[in-house]
């Protein structure tokens, strides 16, 4: 599966349009985590475990995305984007989107 933020692939010709397709995921921090980030706050430095979480994530919701696709028949997906919103004071939203299309090589 071809991904690309553009709006178009270079050296390839987008035959047919399938539409928006999403990967999503909503995630909780766990206790251990929550402290950690705190003393880090304080201290300063990378909060490596929420780093981890967050690029676990996003593969995970590319993978989704990537699913739907395939499933409406697309071998590429441009304009590809990630959006992530709080839900309360310990959910994550994470969401990778993008339009779904049949691209063919020039």
């Amino acid at each position: 599966m071809l991904i690309t933020t553009a709006n178009d692939l270079p050296g390839y010709e987008i035959t047919e349009t399938f539409g928006e397709v999403f990967g999503l995921t909503v995630r909780s921090r766990n206790i251990g985590s929550q402290l950690g980030a705190g003393l880090k706050s304080i201290l300063g430095g990378e909060l490596k475990g929420m780093t981890k979480a967050l690029a676990d994530s996003r593969e995970q919701v590319i993978q989704r995305m990537v699913e739907e696709a395939e499933l409406k028949g697309a071998d590429a997906i441009v304009a590809m984007r990630f959006d992530t919103s709080e839900m309360g004071s310990n959910w994550t939203e994470i969401c990778a989107y993008g339009t779904a299309v049949k691209a063919r090589k020039n």
